[in-house]
């Protein structure tokens, strides 16, 4: 259980480093801020494959979206592999 539990835990920083990383997206000037310089850090290896992928939509960049149903999907997969292995 505690495999899943670490795993777990590492998807839902993600999650959270993602919808932060969204939210300072909407704030003017946030994305300066040395905080959010490091956050852009652990996101951008995440998110510029799937901007290379898919531009912009009408000014609306749409990859954390598409990020966050991949990293559901991966989660999903990854947490069945555990169960099948660990059990």
């Amino acid at each position: 259980m505690g495999l899943l539990n670490l795993v777990n835990l590492l998807f839902q920083v993600a999650y959270v480093a993602l919808l932060l990383r969204v939210i300072l997206s909407w704030v003017p000037g946030a994305l300066d801020h040395p905080a959010a310089v490091v956050l852009q850090r652990i996101t951008d290896p995440i998110l510029n494959p799937i901007r290379r992928i898919i531009p912009a939509v009408g000014g609306f960049d749409i990859s954390p979206i598409i990020v966050f149903l991949l990293l559901s999907v991966l989660r999903r997969i990854v947490i069945e592999l555990l169960i099948g292995i660990l059990f």
